[in-house]
């Protein structure tokens, strides 16, 4: 029950970062100079947001280990708020999150992707 509860959470946080990911290209698209910050913002929670989905979808029918794919996905969510809400802080506020906010979260986007190659690698047996 535990499971369902996270992949549960993990597909609502996939729809709010997929929301807001066609919130930041419309913004992109209808203010001046915005699609230098707002539109890698927007294609990276577009992205990942679909990403998220899948790995739910993986992991509930066993086909990544179950553990590591929940890693992998809020690893997902959490470097894509990262990564997005340093470049969207950057161009409403004119200061991003915190230094490197961008970098880290980017990073943790690549050890999340390598996260979920190996729980494919591994998946949990039956």
């Amino acid at each position: 029950m535990k499971r369902y509860r996270l992949l549960r959470i993990l597909t609502i946080l996939a729809g709010a970062m997929g929301a807001d990911g066609v919130i930041l290209a419309a913004a992109a698209a209808h203010m001046g100079d915005a699609e230098r910050l707002l539109l890698p913002a927007s294609s990276m929670l577009l992205f990942h947001a679909a990403a998220v989905l899948a790995v739910v979808g993986l992991s509930e029918r066993g086909i990544v280990h179950p553990n590591g794919g929940m890693a992998a996905a809020f690893g997902f969510v959490v470097a894509s708020a990262l990564f997005a809400g340093d470049l969207s802080l950057r161009h409403f506020a004119g200061r991003g999150l915190f230094p490197l906010a961008a970098p880290a979260g980017g990073s943790l986007l690549i050890a999340s992707w390598i996260v979920l190659a190996v729980a494919a690698a591994w998946p949990r047996r039956e």
